[in-house]
């Protein structure tokens, strides 16, 4: 499945990325600036997204004490802070032209940013722990109380007075957004998706060789079966 969900990965991105900035009209208020939004709404998405399936994954491992659990946490993490970054990356060159600030205290960016702090500290955490088992149970507290953040950061324009502009899409009202924007943007995340699985999946692997290499099984398929 690893090379399927990579060249998925690959091919929507590549059209995705021509759409963006080939085909995709000049917004009317923001000029040719808004392009980056089609990498910064999918890496925003992606970023909550992962995390609240790395607080389930962490919730199975704690209450039913099952390994592959913890070790799928441990694999969505790093691509999680990625995307984390990446979003607020975007955000700030996006906000320097529109705003003429490249950061401020908004609610939504300094929710997201807590977010990169929550990853990066369950990456530590874990890093930091030398037991395994203990490590996934410091881990999955972690992850499960962090993910009360989610719903600040989406909800956070609604919420309070902010700067940051309210949802592209909703699903209560839809879009207002043209078609080909609408679905460049759709694109842009479905590839961040078939990524995401292919390296997670890919990094769930080597978890499992490096926590079971004294095992027969993992000697034998590197052939050594001493």
């Amino acid at each position: 499945m690893i090379p399927w969900f990579g060249w998925i990965a690959i091919i929507l991105l590549a059209i995705g990325l021509y759409l963006s900035f080939f085909v995709a009209p000049t917004d009317y208020k923001q000029g040719e600036g808004y392009r980056i939004i089609f990498i910064h709404v999918g890496a925003a998405w992606m970023s909550m997204f992962i995390y609240l399936i790395m607080a389930g994954w962490s919730f199975l491992g704690l209450v039913f004490n099952t390994r592959l659990s913890a070790m799928m946490a441990s694999a969505l993490a790093p691509t999680g802070a990625m995307f984390t970054f990446l979003a607020l990356w975007t955000g700030a060159f996006w906000g320097k032209p529109m705003w003429g600030a490249w950061w401020v205290w908004d609610a939504r960016l300094t929710s997201e940013l807590i977010l990169l702090f929550l990853y990066i500290g369950f990456i530590a955490l874990k890093s930091a722990i030398d037991d395994p088992r203990r490590a996934d149970r410091a881990g999955a507290l972690l992850a499960i109380v962090g993910a009360v953040n989610i719903p600040i950061i989406y909800y956070s324009v609604q919420w309070w007075n902010t700067l940051h502009q309210g949802s592209s899409i909703a699903a209560q009202s839809g879009t207002s957004m043209d078609e080909v924007m609408l679905m460049t943007m759709l694109i842009m995340a479905l590839g961040f998706w078939a990524y995401t699985i292919a390296v997670s999946l890919m990094r769930v692997r080597l978890i499992i060789l490096e926590r079971e290499r004294n095992t027969s099984w993992v000697r034998n398929l590197f052939g050594d079966p001493s």
